[in-house]
């Protein structure tokens, strides 16, 4: 049965809460925000109908905090509420509380979150279901221990309740397992408040694909294509891409009906990926399903002409899905870049800070996912992500080049980007051609650094120079009226030019 959907209530921050504040305003919804104190003055929480301090400074108090997060929604009168992604999108718990309190949530249902956030119960669901796996040991550290002669290594400890990137080391030895076992185990904790590890078989160059689908609650089910992700640094994806340079048609139906499968098999309602490992034979096996909008949704997005956040919405609302699969055909090619407060030369080193700068590539068939308009801080205790660059092309020869222009406009200063390390990346004539996988930039570390170090040398030193002295030259002295205009030499010259 469908219902309105009058006022939206979004527990999240930066580009994902503006990202859904846009779709939920073109269907006439309007929205409220939350910030902690560090997002004062957000562009997002000037997008938002309606915007909230909430009480604390840490994480814990704020963003993760369910009863304060609730609290607002009742408090506002909100009938719904999207999590966005991180934070608590694929935490049970605020399903349920939504739930009790009535509001509706965007996105699945408590029972599903719970099923597919736990790697071993999703792998044993998926294996009764037919879907190829690889080859994994569950059990106590001593029986994984005693299990481990059934793998060959390399192999992969990982945690259960991992993601992100987070709980997971590779083990190349029989030697080095209990070390990696216990190690992973306290990772796991800290960060999942779980300590459950397993083992699996390690798959050398892989390539990560995953499978976005749709589903309501009338039983339509479909799936969206599939997303490249191997360009990553450390399991965190840097640059994606739709569709995959290496996926057949062949392989991308059968890998879009297996995700199908494991849907219809939950019962599963709102968006949803399906994430799997593809080998150089284009055997792929399934890795992980995440239960909410992916960061990287805009290249789908693009390629096949749908809102994945408002389809969210409709769904949410009871609504049927009005696009069936035949109906589903990508056209062109669309990549996305995220952005990140890092410094590449430093080993990647976060780079929170001031940003005194902030200017975005403009042009046809380029997207800026981003929160920030104008200058601002990066606060070190939030992800580093900045914003997310994405393009379309007809081709994805076309999408490339596009790419790399508008890495080239954007300008972002003040703080160490990873802009060009980026930019470098779409150089490698192993990017261009489509052959990589997951270990791209382990292969190509010491090409790119080096690519890097060349630019930076290459650069005229005049020109920082310059713009210090340009830049000390515009500041106001601390001195008022008459005696400030004087000693200002812009103010004194009028206009000018440099």
């Amino acid at each position: 049965m469908s219902k309105t959907m009058k006022k939206l209530l979004i527990v999240n921050r930066g580009e994902i809460a503006v990202r859904i504040i846009r779709s939920a305003r073109a269907l006439g919804i309007k929205t409220v925000s939350v910030y902690s104190q560090l997002d004062d003055g957000a562009y997002y929480t000037r997008l938002a109908d309606e915007s909230y301090l909430m009480e604390g400074d840490s994480l814990a108090e704020t963003y993760l905090n369910i009863e304060q997060l609730l609290s607002i929604a009742e408090a506002q009168n909100c009938d719904a509420l999207h999590p966005g992604y991180g934070f608590l999108s694929e935490n049970p718990e605020l399903a349920i509380q939504c739930k009790k309190r009535e509001i509706s949530y965007v996105g699945p249902t408590p029972e599903v979150i719970h099923c597919m956030g736990n790697k071993l119960e999703a792998r044993s669901l998926v294996k009764t279901l037919g879907v190829p796996l690889l080859e994994g040991i569950e059990g106590s550290h001593e029986e994984l221990l005693a299990q481990q002669h059934k793998l060959t290594y390399p192999i992969l400890v990982k945690a259960a309740s991992g993601g992100g990137g987070k709980g997971m080391r590779i083990v190349d030895k029989p030697e080095d397992l209990p070390a990696a076992l216990e190690t992973t185990s306290r990772e796991a904790l800290a960060s999942f408040a779980d300590a459950t590890v397993y083992i699996e078989t390690y798959l050398k160059n892989p390539r990560h694909i995953e499978i976005q689908i749709l589903a309501d609650n009338h039983g339509n089910v479909i799936h969206l294509g599939e997303r490249e992700c191997s360009i990553q640094r450390r399991h965190q994806k840097i640059v994606e891409e739709s569709p995959s340079p290496a996926v057949s048609d062949a392989v991308r139906e059968r890998m879009g009906t297996e995700a199908v499968k494991i849907a219809q098999s939950i019962n599963y309602q709102n968006a949803g990926t399906i994430e799997f490992l593809m080998d150089e034979q284009q055997n792929f096996y399934f890795l992980e399903m995440n239960t909410r909008i992916q960061v990287e949704h805009p290249i789908t997005e693009l390629v096949y002409g749908v809102d994945l956040i408002k389809e969210q919405l409709h769904i949410a609302m009871g609504n049927p899905l009005d696009i069936r699969q035949e109906d589903v055909t990508p056209k062109g090619h669309a990549l996305e870049c995220r952005i990140y407060a890092e410094d590449p030369q430093a080993d990647f080193r976060p780079s929170p800070g001031k940003i005194t700068l902030y200017k975005e590539a403009e042009g046809p068939w380029i997207r800026n996912d981003s929160s920030i308009k104008e200058a601002c801080t990066i606060s070190p205790l939030f992800d580093p992500m900045i914003s997310k660059l994405i393009v379309w092309g007809r081709t994805r020869t076309d999408a490339i080049l596009r790419m790399q222009s508008a890495l080239e406009e954007s300008v972002i200063q003040g703080i160490s980007t990873n802009i060009s390390y980026l930019r470098e990346v779409m150089e490698v004539p192993e990017f261009r051609s489509g052959d990589y996988s997951t270990s791209f930039c382990e292969v190509h570390k010491e090409q790119l650094m080096n690519r890097l170090d060349t630019v930076k040398s290459d650069a005229d030193e005049a020109i920082p120079l310059i713009a210090h002295a340009i830049f000390k030259m515009s500041q106001q002295p601390e001195t008022t009226g008459t005696e400030a205009k004087a000693s200002n030499p812009f103010q004194q010259l009028g206009a000018w030019r440099v």
